[in-house]
């Protein structure tokens, strides 16, 4: 078994949304495993792990997406691991009736368009890799969202369907290509939209923990725990799939 703090040696990632909660944690946990790292948001944040070059962008127009892709390149002068942590919402009530054309377009700019963007100039680097390793943060976009997220659903069930085509295209050239599904995370994004969400639900947040089987929020290093095991040779034989980390709660329960 690879040894924690080596597993990373030599490797080169790049982190979308790194600068703070999921995607800073999963920078710390590549960085303690001995990767180097870069980590792309719109600003700095104190979360933002020292050790990761940060690079300052915007995924969700086309230039900015491509402008982070070609920085990274030049920085580390090549990449491993992409993981597309970027993602945003907003409840809009009281439902799909007071969705804009805007809010439509802005959720799939931001929580679909951004992974396409920022991984095709690097799709060279990763076959070059000969391990590459992307990993895409969803949100369930398997499964019917209530009418005020239809918009943030839409696009990730959008991402959901590219990645599984993009794992079977890349997978002869050695690539693996995963899906991260969160359920109730401790973050400062998360902990807003939660209460945006029972709002809308009619219901506290607190019954809302209660559907989770372990009856508690998960934490931003527990998802990058499973970021980090996707990435890593010990799942060399892991593409084109969904890992749910929810506390249980999901399809089975």
């Amino acid at each position: 078994m690879n040894d924690y703090k080596t597993e990373f040696e030599g490797k080169k990632a790049l982190i979308t949304g790194g600068s703070k909660g999921i995607g800073a944690a999963t920078a710390q946990r590549l960085l303690d495993g001995g990767a180097t790292v870069a980590v792309a948001a719109r600003s700095w944040h104190e979360q933002t792990p020292t050790g990761a070059t940060f690079i300052q962008g915007d995924v969700r127009t086309l230039s900015g997406a491509s402008a982070i892709a070609q920085e990274a390149l030049s920085i580390l002068g090549g990449l491993d691991i992409l993981v597309n942590n970027v993602g945003a919402t907003s409840p809009i009530l009281p439902g799909i009736e007071s969705i804009t054309d805007e809010d439509w377009l802005d959720s799939l700019m931001i929580n679909f368009m951004s992974a396409v963007r920022v991984t095709k100039p690097l799709l060279g680097a990763l076959r070059q890799s000969g391990s590459g390793a992307i990993v895409n943060i969803s949100a369930g976009g398997q499964l019917p969202f209530h009418g005020f997220l239809a918009h943030y659903g839409a696009a990730k069930a959008a991402l959901d369907s590219y990645t599984g085509s993009l794992a079977r295209e890349l997978a002869p050239a050695g690539v693996r290509v995963n899906l991260v599904t969160p359920g109730a995370i401790k973050t400062e994004g998360g902990d807003e939209g939660r209460e945006l969400l029972a709002t809308g639900m009619g219901i506290t947040v607190d019954q809302l923990f209660g559907a989770i089987p372990l009856r508690r929020v998960g934490t931003a290093q527990e998802m990058a725990e499973m970021i980090a095991f996707l990435v890593s040779e010990r799942a060399s034989y892991v593409t084109g799939h969904d890992h749910f980390v929810t506390g249980g709660f999901g399809d089975l329960v």
